[in-house]
């Protein structure tokens, strides 16, 4: 079963950092990077990535120490890809 990486909305984490998140980690282009960026702080959420259980959790645990160092309350969790 695959598992969704969602990417949640908060009022502190930079538009930026988000972009650069997201090119890093889940190795987007700067457009797909900036459109799901501009989801996430419309919609509050967006699926960001799609991975087996074992990756999808490793690379959540990443982000959220990466974003943690760097002083930022990114969220994200996981979900069952339906």
């Amino acid at each position: 079963q695959l598992w969704r990486v969602v990417m949640h909305n908060d009022d502190y984490t930079t538009q930026e950092f988000v972009v650069h998140v997201l090119e890093f980690f889940f190795r987007k282009d700067a457009t797909e990077a900036h459109h799901l960026m501009l989801k996430v702080h419309m919609t509050g959420k967006a699926i960001v990535a799609v991975y087996t259980r074992d990756v999808a959790e490793n690379k959540v645990q990443q982000v959220l120490d990466y974003a943690q160092e760097q002083g930022h309350p990114l969220m994200l969790t996981l979900e069952p890809d339906e």
